[in-house]
């Protein structure tokens, strides 16, 4: 592949993350909150492990919809700047 088509899907993949995200919130409580894990397997598909590799892109996608608006990202049950967090994070939708 080229690098556009190579760019191309990786902004395919980043919108389907941001999709999953906002899906799978739809389907919890309003307080419920989602690892970014349940975004990348939801994209992934498969019962293999590959879905690691969609980690860092599921946390990049959380923070361009915290930039929207439509999420907040948090630790400890607190939401946190995105820039901030380190370690394991939960995604929720904005109060």
């Amino acid at each position: 592949m080229d690098r556009q088509t190579d760019r191309q899907t990786d902004r395919q993949t980043d919108r389907r993350l941001e999709r999953a995200i906002l899906g799978l919130l739809e389907q919890r409580g309003p307080r419920s909150t989602i690892c970014p894990s349940d975004a990348a397997r939801a994209v992934y598909g498969r019962d293999d492990d590959g879905w690691r590799t969609l980690m860092e892109p599921a946390r990049r996608a959380a923070r361009r919809l915290v930039a929207a608006g439509e999420v907040e990202i948090t630790q400890a049950g607190h939401p946190v700047e995105p820039a901030k967090a380190r370690g394991p994070i939960r995604i929720r939708r904005t109060r």
